[in-house]
């Protein structure tokens, strides 16, 4: 991979970098191993890319970490997944704190098991206070159920006359999401070679550049980071105008 010269300026990185990490499964079977250890493998990744994206300047990251359709895997795997998870929170609260990074989670997170949801609750107070960076773990995530609850409980408010119909707008919507409280995605990565967005913060990559790479999310490294951060950079992000109003304003 070509060395690369990111800007870390403030206005040239996205604000909000988002990461479906797909291949774990796959990455393991092509060296004859059991599914579970792509997923441990998968865990440095997470902590290369986290660790990275913070001294870079990214001031949020989203991770696709679980969907809602993942609890359709086989158990023995959802049980080692939901494992990893709380022995990795455990683990990385020093790095939050050294590097200043609030945890944060969006998703049904009351349909995690009870030692998972209180651990990820415990990480999550004791980081409130951070400021550089805000990692969201999405966890038992679904963008289409999101967008439903969002839905019902507009629809709840208008009923109760709290809001009126008249007054739905996209700043409404927004603070009905699970992502109410961040920025929309400036750009998403997903690894594995598929091309596809798979339930994945619908509503808020609306304008996102999309970014995908073969490799998968286990070899993930800092350098793939950069290539994406600098292919970022070297594109035009026009929404909905022409280059020359651009060049305009």
């Amino acid at each position: 991979m070509e060395k690369t010269a990111v800007n870390t300026e403030s206005h040239k990185l996205p604000r909000h970098l988002a990461i479906i990490m797909d291949g774990n499964g796959r990455w393991a079977k092509a060296k004859g191993k059991p599914r579970t250890f792509g997923h441990e493998q998968g865990v440095r990744a997470v902590k290369e890319t986290v660790e990275s994206a913070a001294a870079m300047g990214i001031k949020y990251l989203t991770l696709y970490a679980f969907s809602t359709e993942n609890w359709n895997r086989p158990k023995y795997e959802v049980d080692i997944l939901m494992k990893l998870l709380i022995k990795s929170l455990k683990k990385e609260l020093k790095t939050f704190q050294e590097h200043n990074i609030r945890l944060n989670a969006i998703g049904a997170l009351d349909t995690l098991p009870k030692k998972a949801a209180r651990e990820l609750e415990e990480v999550i107070e004791q980081t409130s206070k951070n400021n550089k960076m805000t990692l969201s773990l999405a966890l038992s995530y679904g963008s289409r159920e999101e967008l439903l609850q969002a839905v019902k409980s507009i629809s709840v408010k208008v009923k109760n006359n709290i809001i009126s119909s008249e007054n739905i707008d996209e700043t409404i919507i927004n603070s009905h999401l699970y992502t109410h409280d961040l920025p929309e995605v400036d750009l998403l990565i997903r690894t594995s070679g598929e091309q596809r967005i798979s339930n994945f913060l619908l509503w808020q990559i609306a304008y996102a550049e999309l970014y995908f790479i073969d490799d998968y999310w286990p070899d993930f490294s800092k350098q793939h980071l950069e290539q994406a951060l600098l292919n970022y950079q070297n594109r035009e992000r026009r929404f909905g105008k022409t280059s020359e109003q651009l060049s305009e304003s």
